[in-house]
């Protein structure tokens, strides 16, 4: 627990200055507690001593008004402070945590499932958020004690005795608990985790389920650590009634104690009946270290959900080296690389080249396409882009060099055109950093600055109007919608109420129009190397074939590392990786590839796979027949920021 404790003592001091107010308000508080019984004692005296209200009786009689107007202000601004300081605190956390993970990778949903990261960065960063307010009102509890032990300490030495041996039982009693309820809150924070993963996954098939009719399988399912859950909740209240009646137990038995004690030095002349008004007033605030049962129970949840989420920040994020990309031709290579389901993966695929990666359902294709990327870093070896290996690139370098568009892309944004514009920023997109080296010259031509774009397009799909008049697309209009129009998206999104500007949420997509927006964010971003991981899976055969024909002209200059199942793709690339059981079995052209059965076999589930290596004409045809079907408007168009 001490790297939990230690990530609790971080967020107490980020909880910023309201928790110096909360501080100083229950301090304050608790002095002016200590001090009522003083001055209440007094009054008492002054009242029997004089029979026609003096001064005096008056003058401690406005100081009790004073104590108390004290401690009201306190509790009221503690109140607020409390809340202040437990949000900012929460937030400070919360961005902590997301960065850190955001930072990891998607290698961090290996260890953790999806659901269980929401409730490490949601609920449980809550709950170490209100630790600060715990701590300090719990610590301002010891003020009235000590302070209790040191006035009784003054008035009669025995009664401080006493109710030190009081006081030793109630923090025998806090101590226990702290540890038992740290325990039990974290299994049942863990329970909470489950259910959260499960449902998600659930949500995640929520189609599967409807159509397979097992809603309610699922749903016992996804409760199953609903029993435990309820469980530990039982032993937490269990856990929190003993500590309870045992704390509860003490403090009237001491009360008794002190006050049997200070009766007897009366009856001996030894106290006054102020004195005593005073000492029993003193043993209520002493014993009142009893109250911090529920500060403990909440610090005690802090502990445990900062033991979880620790294991978020404790890992390590993807660090990034400071060089730039130099000019070449975008050549990637592999050098005895070995990850999770990879092994001894020596490769180079030659700059400008489109190479497919072939095998059977976990072979490791995918997890190639994250490390030629670095979406994940290899165990041992090394990837290189032009010479340079990718963990010596700045992040800025790498992100505009490589492009990725996903089998199930997910878009980001608040707009259509946000989620393709998503990690573009104004001087990458004028500038350029592309194959060319920094003047983003050469076969592409000069790239022309997108700011001169004229916007994206009406509803009516024009594409004559302007609806970012705010500049949500912004300097980047003309240069995304020249990406979704090599993507084939361009037609579709016009078609949108608000083009470009369209709300995601406001914006119903089939799979295959998702895939096509996430090729044209691929296709902005990757100005040196383009890894599609079976991004075309979903596209019917004609809009396939025409994203095969731009990333083959418009976007031919560019390396291009394609994962795919179809035999077409294959044949239609200039190279073929065929991974096996994570190694490179076989390397070179599909022609050459299509003689052994064992690769035939790998596309046995392709309906087409008959027709072997003539494809490579056919899809060629096919392709060039497919823009006189009514597509000729998309076939022919530049990817070139700029034009129209």
């Amino acid at each position: 627990m001490r790297a939990a404790d230690r990530l609790v003592a971080d967020t107490v001091r980020r909880s910023g200055p309201w928790l110096a107010v909360l501080a100083v308000t229950s301090v304050l508080g608790a002095f002016a507690q200590l001090a009522l019984p003083l001055v209440l004692g007094r009054t008492v005296d002054e009242l029997v001593a004089s029979t026609a209200g003096g001064t005096g009786a008056m003058t401690w009689l406005g100081a009790c008004t004073a104590a108390v107007v004290l401690t009201v202000l306190c509790d009221t601004l503690g109140v607020w402070a409390s809340g202040s300081s437990g949000a900012r605190s929460s937030a400070w956390l919360r961005n902590r945590v997301v960065r850190n993970v955001l930072g990891v990778g998607p290698v961090i949903t290996r260890r953790f499932p999806e659901g269980d990261l929401v409730t490490r960065m949601g609920l449980n960063t809550e709950e170490i958020g209100r630790a600060p307010e715990s701590i300090v009102t719990g610590a301002a509890l010891v003020i009235p004690t000590a302070g209790g032990v040191v006035a009784l300490t003054f008035i009669d030495p025995l009664l401080t005795v006493t109710l030190v041996a009081g006081l030793v039982l109630i923090a025998l009693v806090l101590r226990a608990f702290l540890t038992v309820s740290t325990s039990i809150a974290g299994d049942y924070q863990a329970a909470q985790s489950d259910i959260a993963a499960r449902l998600v996954d659930a949500l995640a098939g929520a189609r599967t389920i409807a159509a397979a009719g097992t809603a309610d399988q699922e749903r016992a399912r996804v409760l199953t650590a609903l029993p435990r859950l309820r469980g530990h909740a039982m032993d937490m209240w269990r856990a929190n009634a003993r500590a309870g009646v045992q704390a509860g137990a003490v403090v009237p038995l001491l009360e008794v104690a002190v006050l049997g004690v200070g009766g007897l030095r009366l009856a001996a002349g030894d106290l006054t009946a102020g004195e005593l008004y005073a000492a029993a007033r003193y043993v209520v605030l002493g014993a009142g270290l009893g109250s911090a049962l529920g500060y403990v129970s909440r610090l005690a949840r802090a502990r445990a959900a900062a033991a979880r989420v620790e294991e978020l920040v404790s890992e390590s994020p993807r660090a990034y080296g400071t060089r730039p990309l130099p000019a070449g031709p975008g050549t990637l290579e592999f050098r005895g690389v070995d990850a999770d389901g990879l092994r001894d993966v020596d490769l180079v695929i030659p700059g400008g080249q489109a190479v497919a990666v072939v095998g059977r359902s976990g072979a490791g294709k995918s997890l190639l396409a994250a490390v030629a990327g670095r979406l994940v870093d290899p165990r041992h070896g090394t990837v290189l882009l032009d010479g340079v290996p990718l963990p010596d690139l700045s992040r800025e370098a790498l992100r505009h060099a490589v492009g990725y568009a996903f089998e199930r892309p997910a878009l980001l944004g608040d707009t259509v055109g946000a989620a393709v514009a998503l990690g573009l920023d104004a001087p990458a997109v004028a500038s350029g950093t592309g194959r060319h080296g920094a003047s983003g010259r050469g076969r592409r031509g000069t790239r022309t600055g997108p700011r001169a774009g004229t916007g994206s397009g009406t509803g009516s799909g024009t594409g004559s109007g302007h609806h970012d008049g705010d500049g949500r697309v912004g300097g980047w209009s003309e240069f995304v919608r020249a990406a979704a129009r090599a993507a084939r998206a361009d037609t579709f999104v016009r078609r949108l109420p608000l083009g470009y500007d369209t709300p995601l949420e406001e914006a119903p997509m089939s799979g295959g129009e998702r895939q096509r927006l996430g090729l044209a964010r691929a296709f902005a971003q990757g100005w040196r190397l383009l890894i599609l991981d079976d991004a075309t899976s979903s596209l019917d055969t004609v809009t396939e074939r025409q994203v095969a024909r731009a990333l083959s002209r418009e976007l031919g200059d560019r390396t291009r590392l394609i994962v795919t199942h179809r035999v077409a793709t294959a044949a239609a690339a200039d190279r073929v990786v065929w991974l096996d059981d994570g190694r490179v079995r076989a390397c070179g052209g599909h022609r050459a590839l299509w003689a052994d059965p064992a690769y035939r076999a790998v596309f046995q589930a392709d309906t087409s796979f008959q027709a072997g290596p003539s494809l490579r004409t056919d899809v060629s045809s096919r392709a060039g027949t497919s823009s006189r079907a009514g597509t000729s408007s998309q076939t022919g168009t530049s990817f070139q920021a700029g034009t129209s």
